[in-house]
């Protein structure tokens, strides 16, 4: 049977309401891929991760090339479980959307800084599929570390690895028409798709693990387009002196009881609002108590990150669902 170009899935015309549907089998795209591409219309699919181990478990039993691709802004928080299901492959990471962190980033601290997940890789590269960066050395590298024609692509959703591949496809093929389908929604990817770079080299992307604590699973698409940066981040540091509150958009507050320097790195089209008396903004929520070192970021999956300097106790208000948990300072 026919795979759609855009996301991987089964063609079928029986069930519109199911993955894969197209009006006609002679189309390259299901109908979610064409309205997703044209209309920028989101259809948001309900997945689980069980048909994406069973991929992950496939790939375990070859000895290709793996490129674990993780979004730099957004660090899954168990992200060496991925090297527990692929532990026979050599595997190259991949830090991507590097053009959303601050230029002065280090990037030697930030490979360094991975080594505490003992991912046992090959290599380490930071590229940007926006601005090209890296991207040549990226090839070289794959082509460099790879033990046959074909490489598999993995990593959780909306880490950047259709992007990544679109760019790959369009820099040095020829081919610069048909391109994966990419969204900011979970699971766009829902099957495994072939990217033939030449006759030496075919990428396969695969769908993303899911990560069930991000926000990104319990807000509307017009708040998901909000949170999600699309350009360089601005990090916005607050000097905290006794009680204070943020609010941000509704969907997070943030309670300091001492002297601290607080640093936000969330998409600047969020709105930070800082208050000094109590009110009961946002307490509904689901409330986290988090007992922090010193030089620690409190993570909201799928939103971002906030660097705490001096060991404090903070009390964090999220959507509930929502994973926070803490890790050392990434910059």
């Amino acid at each position: 049977m026919n795979k759609c170009s855009g996301c991987g899935s089964l063609l079928q015309t029986i069930d519109c309401k199911l993955e894969g549907y197209t009006k006609s089998l002679d189309n390259p795209l299901c109908e979610r891929c064409f309205r997703i591409k044209h209309y920028n219309d989101y259809q948001v699919l309900i997945k689980d991760n069980v048909d994406y181990i069973d991929i992950l478990n496939s790939i375990n039993k070859t000895n290709d090339l793996v490129i674990l691709v993780v979004d730099l802004f957004s660090i899954p928080a168990h992200l060496a479980e991925i090297r527990n299901i692929i532990n026979n492959n050599p595997m190259l990471l991949v830090l991507t959307k590097r053009d959303l962190l601050p230029k002065s980033l280090y990037e030697d601290k930030i490979i360094n800084y991975f080594n505490q997940y003992h991912l046992g890789v090959c290599d380490t590269i930071l590229i940007s599929s926006n601005t090209n960066y890296h991207l040549d050395e990226l090839l070289i590298k794959i082509k460099q570390y790879k033990t046959s024609t074909k490489v598999y692509v993995i990593g959780y959703t909306n880490a950047g690895k259709s992007s990544m591949m679109n760019k790959l496809l369009y820099n040095y093929t020829d081919n610069k028409f048909s391109s994966i389908t990419t969204s900011i929604l979970p699971s766009t990817t829902l099957n495994t798709i072939e990217a033939i770079i030449d006759d030496d080299l075919t990428l396969i992307d695969t769908p993303g693990l899911l990560e069930n604590g991000s926000i990104a699973n319990f807000i509307s698409v017009d708040t998901l387009k909000k949170i999600t940066p699309m350009k360089t981040i601005r990090p916005i540091t607050y000097q905290v002196k006794g009680h204070q509150i943020f609010i941000i958009d509704e969907i997070l507050r943030l309670d300091c009881n001492s002297s601290n320097s607080i640093t936000f790195f969330l998409s600047n089209k969020l709105v930070i609002n800082r208050i000094y008396k109590d009110k009961d903004n946002l307490i509904d929520l689901t409330k986290h108590i988090l007992n922090i070192k010193g030089h620690q970021d409190i993570v909201i999956t799928g939103l971002g990150f906030i660097k705490i300097i001096e060991a404090c106790i903070i009390t964090v208000y999220t959507i509930n669902g929502v994973d926070v948990y803490l890790r050392d300072s990434l910059i």
